[in-house]
């Protein structure tokens, strides 16, 4: 039975489940770190080595400043309120996209948490800051620096390098694109869309996604 070792998600939805309850987008936003709390918890029990979340895109930018704010804020409560917990369960953080562009206290924060818990044995990878094409772009002039462009030497580059190949990516909230995503290591990731909204996403329902990962047939090019 194939398994998948590296799951991404992207974690869609917040606003509409807020909207739906006739709640401020704060609290679709709140409810959403409450969702990866309980993935990051059971991640053990799921075999996956790494799990890898879509946090903050460089795109995000462009939403009202306040939303931005509520979103950076969240951020330094969950690193601060979680760290123990990743230390104790044996989770690795890391972090991909231009995280070091966040404001001081933040990428102090981050340093700090890469530090204490590098000797994890799963990892929890997060984009903060972070666009696909930004990435390939950054591992393509650093190998043509090197001397040689190849899909291998890009490869070698990319934020996700040290992770394992990425074998599973899903999408919450029923939308069904990439989103400047992890666009060169999807090129033989399985994809599942799933019409749940991030914040009402358990681990019953990454189970179900690990379980249908299971029955694709996966050729790489082949047959």
């Amino acid at each position: 039975m194939t398994t998948a070792r590296h799951v991404a998600i992207i974690m869609d939805g917040n606003g509409r489940w807020a909207k739906r309850r006739h709640l401020p987008r704060a609290m679709g936003h709140r409810r959403g770190v409450e969702a990866v709390r309980e993935l990051v918890r059971g991640l053990e029990s799921t075999g996956i080595e790494c799990l890898t979340l879509y946090a903050f895109s460089s795109e995000n930018w462009k939403r009202p400043g306040e939303e931005v704010d509520d979103l950076m804020n969240l951020m330094r409560k969950f690193v601060k309120s979680d760290l123990p917990e990743f230390i104790a369960n044996d989770v690795k953080l890391k972090i991909i996209g231009d995280w070091q562009g966040l404001a001081p206290d933040i990428v102090e924060m981050l340093e700090d948490a890469l530090a204490q818990t590098s000797q994890g044995s799963r990892t929890l990878a997060v984009a903060l800051n972070y666009g696909s094409q930004q990435e390939i772009a950054r591992a393509a002039a650093k190998a043509a620096a090197q001397g040689e462009i190849t899909s291998e030497t890009i490869a070698a580059q990319l934020d996700t390098a040290d992770l394992p190949p990425l074998d599973l990516l899903i999408r919450t909230s029923g939308e069904v694109r990439l989103s400047n995503f992890l666009l060169w290591q999807c090129a033989y990731a399985e994809m599942i869309f799933v019409d749940t909204l991030w914040p009402d996403f358990t681990l019953t329902h990454l189970v179900e996604a690990l379980e249908e990962f299971t029955r694709r047939e996966r050729r790489y090019g082949g047959r």
